[in-house]
């Protein structure tokens, strides 16, 4: 009897030998929202770094609109990589979509700056 029960832990135990096949998380984000973000964030760099060139108050803004373009896709692809739990995923993409609203809504102010 005690064999009997060994032998099934061991089975009940043990591992298969093939790995699970590579399956990327599904993205969060739609892709249509993120090329409007995309679209978005690089139309805010372009246009508040174009903006600097003449208006010194808006230096500041253009430095510190250059890295949200790469921080979009940084959630992005870390939000879907492998591995990511459901609730990370959630965050990342809830951080994506907030990078985008920081690039509308500084585009949208810029005009009250002075940039055209």
């Amino acid at each position: 009897m005690r064999l009997l029960l060994c032998a099934v832990l061991l089975v009940a135990c043990s591992k298969g030998d093939e790995p699970a096949a590579y399956q990327p998380s599904p993205s969060l984000v739609p892709a249509t929202e993120l090329k409007r973000g995309r679209d978005a964030c690089a139309a805010y760099v372009a246009q508040v770094c174009k903006c600097a060139e003449t208006m010194p108050a808006l230096v500041k803004q253009c430095q510190l609109a250059r890295p949200l373009p790469e921080a979009l896709e940084v959630d992005q692809s870390v939000g879907t990589a492998p591995g990511v739990d459901k609730k990370d995923a959630v965050s990342l993409a809830v951080a994506v979509r907030k990078t985008i609203k920081t690039c509308i809504d500084e585009t949208a102010k810029l005009p009250a700056a002075g940039c055209r």
